[in-house]
């Protein structure tokens, strides 16, 4: 049984899904989990576009000047595009582009499958892994000057505002991976029953000090609780971390 005693009551109060009970979640996929049979709740509810529209209006100009000089600065330290651009899965198994700020050297190769498959391996059936949690492959050499502040501000992820206008993500949901469906257990799936967000229960929740399975089950919870005031718990909770805790 996962323990979820460190999370934060004040986020929100509703009991945790663990695998254990997520028995009745197979109805999300066929015997090949990368073909889904349905998405129960295909629907986003109109106040949730509603902040992220809102959201983006008032964030977006206050943040014009900050874009310009994180673009200038990666291209004047180095080589290559301003942003990191990838697939990742999104709203009902469909794929979609995530933009970044680049913050590290253009490969000869892509990393793309050495860090879909570091992170599958933190799902396997039996929840064991080297590290147990979800820190990231170490890739400090590969990083641009300044590079590694860039992401402990969480400055890199700015760009994904662009992916809300999109639509493809909320500023609150579940954070879209590189895994692919066949990746996935079958109860896990359950994530993709809403829009992948910016931020969310998980990354105020102990981001990478928790395992897969707990980032799993926080998603379930999010999914199965979300309102207007837990969507801007999580957003204001989102700021107390970036400013007074370490994001790693």
């Amino acid at each position: 049984m996962v323990s979820l005693k460190r999370y934060p009551a004040s986020v929100t109060g509703a009991k945790t899904r663990t695998q254990a009970g997520a028995a009745d979640t197979e109805v999300y996929c066929s015997d090949r989990a990368d073909e889904f049979v349905q998405i129960k709740r295909r629907y986003t509810p109109a106040w949730k576009r509603t902040i992220d529209i809102v959201g983006i209006v008032v964030v977006l100009p206050l943040l014009a000047p900050l874009f310009v000089l994180v673009a200038a600065y990666i291209k004047l330290v180095s080589r290559g595009p301003v942003l990191f651009v990838q697939s990742r899965v999104g709203f009902g198994g469909e794929m979609f582009r995530i933009f970044k700020f680049r913050t590290m050297h253009v490969p000869k190769v892509s990393r793309d499958e050495k860090h879909r498959g570091y992170v599958a391996s933190l799902s396997r059936a039996d929840g064991t892994n080297e590290t147990g949690t979800l820190k990231k492959p170490d890739y400090k050499n590969e990083l641009i000057p300044g590079g590694e502040r860039i992401r402990k501000l969480s400055i890199d992820e700015l760009p994904q505002l662009f992916n809300v206008l999109l639509g493809n993500m909320s500023l609150v949901g579940p954070r879209p991976d590189v895994l692919k469906l066949n990746d996935y257990q079958t109860w896990q799936l359950r994530r993709f029953e809403v829009v992948p967000g910016m931020t969310g229960l998980w990354q105020v929740s102990g981001k990478n000090r928790l395992s897969f399975d707990q980032m799993i089950d926080l998603d379930i919870q999010y999914i199965e609780t979300r309102s207007i005031a837990t969507d801007l718990r999580i957003i204001c909770r989102t700021f107390s971390v970036l400013l007074f805790e370490r994001n790693e």
